[in-house]
């Protein structure tokens, strides 16, 4: 299931966008915002203990840090597709190769934490589905061939059970479990909290998203 539940769930959403051809990702706002504070929830109540317990509290809050850098840096480069804020110019047909790096990066470093703690499985699923649905809406609607829009999808879902795998095989990932992880959970902070801020539309109060985020937290917390 490490392996091969995130390679489904990018395609199956792929497939769910090619047949129904959805044309506004308003609709998943509200998923968006279960995701993010599902995978919030369970980076504070998984992952947090795990490295604390393993490192240096000084080192680990450090990594965080870099952690949340390396997602602001990866930002500059994806134009936040990793939490649904994707813009890509309809009249180019150019394959859009820097969103296809940072967020095949950004993919790859999820799959990292899922060996030692297999709850943060669901919440990189539930974090990834509303994510693939969104990004293959706008592929599908631009002019990138549908060929390259495939081959990119896939190469996306195949990244986060590599990173599973190496955590799993290689010994220097093992070495270095408490400073690799630390490094997520600081993207995993910046994702969460930056769909949350965003779910929010003009900061006003929406007792749907209220209701969801705590629907999203309390998963978490009994799973």
């Amino acid at each position: 299931m490490t392996y091969s539940l995130p390679i489904l769930a990018v395609l199956l959403s792929f497939c769910l966008v090619y047949v129904t051809k959805p044309d506004n990702k308003s609709h998943f706002k509200l998923i968006l915002a279960f995701s993010g504070a599902f995978l919030l929830a369970l980076t504070i109540f998984e992952l947090f203990p795990s490295v604390y317990e393993s490192a240096d509290a000084k080192t680990v809050g450090v990594f965080v840090m870099l952690g949340i850098l390396l997602q602001i840096f990866l930002e500059f480069f994806s134009k936040g597709a990793e939490h649904g804020h994707v813009h890509i110019e309809h009249d180019k047909s150019g394959f859009p190769w820097p969103i296809f790096i940072s967020l095949c990066i950004h993919s790859f470093l999820e799959g990292f934490p899922i060996e030692h703690h297999h709850t943060i499985l669901y919440g990189v699923l539930v974090h990834k589905i509303p994510i693939a649905i969104i990004l293959s809406i706008f592929f599908l609607n631009s002019k990138i061939a549908f060929a390259k829009a495939l081959l990119f999808i896939t190469i996306f879902s195949l990244m986060t059970p590599l990173g599973s795998y190496l955590a799993g095989h290689a010994q220097w990932v093992e070495a270095y479990y408490a400073p690799i992880t630390s490094l997520v959970i600081g993207v995993f902070l910046h994702i969460s909290t930056v769909i949350l801020f965003e779910s929010s539309e003009g900061h006003s109060f929406n007792l749907r998203k209220i209701l969801v985020i705590i629907l999203g937290i309390l998963f978490a917390y009994f799973i």
